[in-house]
């Protein structure tokens, strides 16, 4: 039995010396805040064990103000840098933070508030925003959550539950702002070809796919997949506001119920299926990687049928069967492996393989949906 997580699951995600942010940060913040404030920054250790994509940075800022001297809790969520490989094509951090305030300040949904927004990269050589710092655990990607010896696989079944259902109600709750269309008008992939919100985010993970071959090639599983998802998209309009990374693994917990809902990225708007496919196909793919090193797994948490029917009754709309969507977000986990291939590759942490798709951890997943689906191989 393995008990270490393969090698290319660690992933280094900046280059950055950590030493030189707090005097630029302190710099940054001299200017922003009153005069006299006389900021200064402590950086604590960033989040490494989740996560593929931003750089966050964990730090506490002393200040004065009204006479007094007060520390602040934060979070700095920063664009990568293009020349270390990120993994997506555009961070646009200002949909990100727009989002995430729009949700705070009409939903329940438990988000970070966010704060200062340093758009022009001049201060840590990227842009980034601040979010006020929350308090809670998160399930572990590295090893993942479903290897065991951890909070949530050493709970008892109930409370796994609990956590699972607690999660969809807060999947519900962003889904439930009206207007999304018109509210999150921002976050439409206007830039891509389609006739509905489904179309163009499926010609962005196309387009997404064809930015990320180059550095390492083609993958033919991910586009005889993506031919397919093309010829036999769903005929729907829903539009709802997606958080688009949707799995626990990006959600703060304390007592088993979520109270940071973070990572906006992805964010979209298209039928609510995206986000609901993503959580259950994420476990999935954590359970495909666990069955590879014979562990037991977890394969009671996040069901496909027991996360649409909880859905179904907090919101009263049931969903039908979601093979076409985890075949779409399968196509966007390729390209994820893909760039954070080769981005281990940039780093030296791994080697050119010879066949790109031996990095795709999900494969044996997507080759058992392909063939369930009818596609051709």
């Amino acid at each position: 039995m393995v008990d270490s997580p393969p090698a290319d699951l660690r992933l280094q995600r900046t280059a950055r010396d950590a030493s030189t942010v707090p005097a630029l940060l302190e710099g940054w913040l001299s200017g922003a805040l009153p005069a006299g404030a006389e900021p200064e920054v402590v950086l604590h250790s960033g989040i490494d064990s989740n996560g593929m994509s931003s750089e966050t940075l964990v730090f506490d800022a002393t200040w004065t103000e009204d006479g007094a001297r007060g520390t602040h809790a934060y979070v700095a969520r920063v664009a990568p840098s293009a020349d270390e490989f990120p993994v997506f094509r555009d961070y646009a951090l200002q949909d990100q933070y727009d989002a995430m305030r729009i949700v705070g300040e009409r939903t329940e949904v438990p988000v970070p508030t966010v704060g200062l927004f340093e758009p022009t990269g001049e201060v840590l050589g990227t842009p980034f925003f601040l979010m006020d710092r929350i308090e809670g655990i998160v399930p572990p990607d590295v090893p993942p959550y479903n290897w065991g010896d951890n909070w949530l696989a050493d709970a008892s079944r109930a409370d796994q539950r609990r956590l699972q259902d607690a999660t969809v109600a807060a999947v519900a709750g962003l889904h439930g702002v009206p207007d999304a269309a018109r509210t999150f008008a921002f976050l439409d992939r206007t830039g891509h070809p389609g006739a509905t919100p489904l179309e163009r985010n499926l010609a962005w993970v196309r387009a997404w796919y064809e930015w990320a071959v180059p550095d390492l090639g083609p993958s033919p599983i991910a586009e005889r997949t993506l031919s397919w998802l093309e010829s036999n998209v769903p005929p729907t309009t829903e539009t709802v506001l997606c958080w688009g990374d949707s799995r626990i693994g990006n959600v703060l917990y304390r007592d088993f119920a979520p109270v940071g809902v973070l990572d906006w990225e992805m964010a979209a708007i298209g039928p609510r299926e995206m986000d609901l496919s993503w959580m259950v196909f994420a476990h999935l793919v954590f359970e495909s990687i666990t069955g590879v090193f014979e562990m037991p797994g977890m394969p009671h948490f996040l069901r496909e049928e027991d996360v649409l029917a909880t859905y179904a009754d907090l919101t009263g709309v049931r969903l039908g069967d979601l093979t076409w969507f985890h075949l779409y977000n399968a196509a966007q986990w390729c390209v994820v492996f893909m760039r954070t291939s080769a981005r281990q590759l940039h780093f030296g942490e791994i080697e050119r393989p010879d066949d790109i798709e031996t990095l795709f951890h999900h494969k044996p997943l997507m080759e058992r949906l392909l063939a369930e689906a009818g596609v051709p191989a």
